[in-house]
């Protein structure tokens, strides 16, 4: 995976995966448990993700302007504070007693997310031979799988648990608050050892680094949009799992956050499968598979079968599970020092995660349950297209590991 000069950085940064993961993952219980506790409806408790990725959107480009100047640690360190701030604020957050209140809180956890997020992925894929940085960051993915599946158990079941008010929420992101600054302690004492690139013509020609990737390098872009498509599918069917499941009458909430949990194991069972078949397999090669596999899940899923529907929607889980790091990987390639910039455009994807709130409003107005997850069969088309181009250009090496 990587050399022996980086392993020491690379299980840390690997490490952060893991936070994100768990931090992401909560908004999906947290969807439903605002519903319950503040008696709101799909399309207003969907602000919750709309804030969070919001902070995404906005800091995105300012966390690579950051990163670039101050190096991958700082930007760690920088984003943990942010984090860990934002959990602390669900304290006074609760005693404000309004929704509001938290979710300013989540903007906040959502603007530190960003900038962990813009330093760890290219840093992984820089920590070693660049052939196998795919498979690289899908394994240290594999890890953003775990934290996924941890939140969605152990925040379901405190907050589902039986009682009429639920668990808490302030315990959970005072707990996750104080970790997070410890760690961001750590980071500040550690050496993480920067990669330099060598000066390029690319370098020399005039403009910004963001008008270079734009006007030189269309492989990038399309890898853009196809991330924000994937972003997209991913975080509104996580959003809307437990809507889902729940008004089909299959199970209750908190049968339905165990159920996700399932869901979230099989999505971090296919990123470690992923990572290493993508030592012998094309990724791009790989990328199509999976998208094809995504659009037919989605299809069923649609065409509202009921348990078939069911089935197809957590087997969903298994296909996406290598599209992130994938998409994300393939874009950076052979951008050099424009790696940190292209990162930062990558990062502002997650605004993709307001696509919930066009699946809300969908089911809101029509009823229909089925009917919404037009949305993510839109996006997996687009990842489908993008890996499409991608093997037809086969410009991507095999690599023998």
């Amino acid at each position: 995976m990587t050399s022996r000069q980086y392993l020491l950085p690379f299980v840390l940064v690997t490490s952060l995966f893991f936070l994100w993961g768990f931090a992401r993952a909560i908004l999906d219980v947290l969807n439903k448990h605002f519903q319950n506790a503040l008696d709101i409806s799909i399309t207003q408790s969907s602000l919750i993700q709309v804030t969070t990725y919001l902070g995404y959107f906005i800091m995105a480009i300012p966390a690579g302007w950051f990163i670039n100047r101050r190096g991958y640690r700082q930007g760690v360190v920088f984003g943990l504070m942010l984090f860990g701030i934002g959990a602390l604020l669900f304290i006074p957050g609760a005693e404000a007693g309004t929704f509001y209140a938290y979710l300013g809180a989540l903007f906040i956890i959502g603007c530190g997310l960003v900038f962990l997020e813009t330093s760890a992925n290219p840093y992984v894929t820089e920590l070693g031979d660049p052939s196998s940085a795919t498979s690289r960051l899908n394994f240290s993915q594999s890890f953003n799988g775990l934290g996924c599946l941890s939140a969605t158990f152990i925040i379901g079941q405190f907050l589902f648990n039986g009682t009429e008010s639920g668990g808490n929420i302030v315990v959970p992101y005072t707990v996750l608050g104080i970790l997070v600054l410890g760690i961001a302690v750590v980071f500040s004492r550690v050496n993480l050892p920067e990669v330099k690139h060598q000066e390029t013509d690319e370098d020399k020609r005039e403009g910004t680094r963001i008008m270079k990737l734009f006007r030189h390098h269309p492989m990038f872009v399309f890898g853009l949009f196809s991330l924000l498509a994937y972003e997209i599918a991913e975080i509104s069917i996580n959003s809307y799992f437990i809507n889902y499941v729940t008004a089909k009458g299959w199970m209750n909430d908190n049968t339905a956050s165990i159920i996700l949990t399932v869901a979230l194991a099989l999505f971090m069972i296919g990123r470690f499968v992923g990572s290493w078949i993508m030592r012998r397999v094309k990724a791009e090669r790989m990328l199509l598979y999976c998208a094809t596999g995504s659009v037919l899940c989605i299809g069923l899923v649609m065409l509202n079968l009921g348990r078939i529907s069911m089935v197809a929607l957590i087997c969903n889980y298994a296909c996406e599970a290598i599209m992130f790091p994938t998409i994300f990987s393939l874009a950076l390639r052979d951008l050099g020092n424009l790696t940190k910039s292209a990162s930062s455009l990558l990062m502002m994807t997650p605004i993709g995660g307001c696509g919930f709130l066009l699946m809300g409003l969908i089911a809101d107005s029509t009823g229909m349950m089925s009917m919404p997850f037009i949305i993510p069969f839109l996006g997996f088309f687009v990842v489908l297209l993008f890996a499409s181009e991608l093997t037809r250009k086969g410009n991507s090496p095999v690599v023998m590991l």
